[in-house]
């Protein structure tokens, strides 16, 4: 079994120290805190999980209820450590909690090694892992902070004894986050370093997308969380320089980004907001994006206008009814172009918007301009085409070095569905298929479906691990060059 440790020597167990304290002091402790409300624990239209856990086609994600909050908060909830807080009895539990699916999912399939590898940026344990701290959704619903391994090993069974719904990945401590309590000097407990994280929700886009609302999805939206993979990865790969960028499917209904590069795993929380807010689209309701649009923005609409006219105009046709066309002429601030508009839509009412949308250069050429001149309505057009595909962020989650967040390869106790990497969906249609000697010969994971995604993941931290040992050999050069100087 992968990464399984001797009966005959190994560890004593891990135990979740936190989850039940006897000795608790009076007030309260932020290390137990109910996790979030399951709001969408049951599902009967989702299918029970087995053993090969991976949706492995695009299609299997979508359909899915609500869940409000995809992050912990970076603000610990507290409550009296005498009586753990559980979810409300009424609650039904979800098909996908099931403890001997989940247990053998973490003793068979769960690829812990490589994630050890990607936190610990080394082949052998070191405090980038052994300070780092996780959170466990456990099965009664308690949920624990502030828990830590000192190896892959350790950590792959303290998940296969204790079988946590799921579990979060939180910043590296100055200390081993299990010591916090033994700390007397105040600052002395403080993270000090995580991955740079950006969420990307479907339910932003509720007020332009026409084909669901809330935390339904499907092939139609998948399209907007595909744009804004598309604008933020290439301005954090070319406008930052980072080079290590895992997108990662949510579970649900939108996509996490994880930059491992140490400059930005060591960024304060400064830096971390003025990046999210160079992302952000900000706009004046009445004079619209500055001008002249910053590079970003001018490169974003040359990756977007394909998607605006296929997959916004005749996918989601924005403005097909008179309400919904009222949104856009609402956009165009000149009142006699917007007159000339309404008069032609109300004669025509089955006009669809990719007719609409070209009515407004058949309008302008016409003389139906008063308030604006032709450069500010190429303006406009560029300003509406950016509101109805720009990425649209969740900047605050990535604002805070504290924050949690879901881990990789976890299922999605809701749904059931992995959270796996987004770029490797189409390595699905490539998969070789196996001899049963070959089969025979892998580990489990290897026979499954998630084989492309686990494939996909380690060469991720192949590459990271690389760029790591390189920093490390010049820095090491550098120093000696300098002990030898006089």
């Amino acid at each position: 079994m992968p990464h399984a440790v001797s009966p005959t020597s190994s560890p004593p167990e891990p135990t979740l120290d936190d989850s039940v304290m006897s000795n608790a002091p009076a007030q309260p402790l932020e290390d137990e805190a109910p996790s979030e409300p399951p709001s969408d624990a049951a599902m009967p239209d989702a299918e029970p999980s087995t053993g090969d856990t991976n949706p492995g086609k695009l299609e299997d994600i979508f359909d899915d209820d609500s869940d409000n909050d995809e992050f912990s908060s970076s603000v610990p909830t507290t409550v009296n450590s005498s009586q753990p807080a559980l979810a409300p009895a009424a609650q039904e539990k979800s098909a996908f909690t099931d403890v001997s699916i989940l247990k053998q999912f973490y003793q068979r399939l769960l690829p812990f090694r490589a994630i050890f590898q990607w936190l610990n940026h080394s082949a052998s344990p070191c405090a980038d892992f052994q300070h780092r701290e996780f959170a466990f959704t456990l099965q009664s619903d308690v949920y624990v902070r502030y828990q830590s391994f000192a190896s892959a090993d350790l950590f792959r069974k303290a998940c296969v004894n204790t079988t946590p719904l799921r579990f979060e990945i939180g910043p590296r401590y100055t200390i081993n986050p299990r010591d916090r309590k033994t700390v007397l000097k105040a600052g002395s407990f403080r993270p000090v370093m995580k991955e740079l994280v950006f969420d990307i929700d479907m339910t932003d886009y509720d007020p332009i997308r026409t084909c669901c609302t809330g935390a339904k999805i499907c092939h139609k939206c998948w399209q907007f969380i595909i744009m804004a993979i598309k604008v933020m990865d290439v301005a954090l790969r070319e406008d930052f320089g980072f080079q290590h960028v895992l997108w990662v499917y949510s579970g649900r209904r939108g996509a996490h980004a994880w930059v491992s590069d140490k400059r930005a795993r060591t960024m304060d929380d400064a830096k971390r907001r003025a990046i999210a807010n160079y992302l952000v689209l900000k706009q004046d309701e009445k004079k619209g994006i500055r001008r002249p649009l910053h590079p970003h923005l001018d490169r974003s609409l040359d990756l977007l206008n394909p998607h605006f006219t296929k997959d916004v105009l005749s996918v989601q046709d924005p403005w097909a009814t008179a309400e919904q066309a009222s949104k856009l002429l609402d956009l165009l601030p000149d009142k006699v172009l917007t007159t000339a508009l309404q008069k032609k839509w109300d004669s025509a009412p089955n006009r669809s918007s990719a007719q609409k949308w070209a009515d407004i250069d058949t309008a302008a050429e016409n003389g139906n301009l008063s308030t604006m001149n032709p450069k500010q309505l190429v303006d406009t057009k560029q300003d509406i085409r950016l509101e109805y595909t720009y990425p649209r962020l969740d900047a605050e989650v990535s604002k805070k070095l504290n924050h949690l967040l879901k881990s990789p390869f976890v299922i999605h106790p809701g749904t059931g569905r992995l959270l796996q990497e987004i770029d490797a969906w189409d390595a699905e249609a490539r998969r070789k298929e196996m001899s049963e000697e070959e089969k025979s010969k892998v580990e489990d994971w290897q026979k499954t479906r998630l084989k492309p995604y686990v494939e996909y993941f380690r060469g991720y931290v192949a590459a990271l691990l690389k760029d790591e040992s390189r920093v490390k050999r010049e820095r090491d050069e550098e120093a000696g060059v300098e002990s030898m100087e006089f």
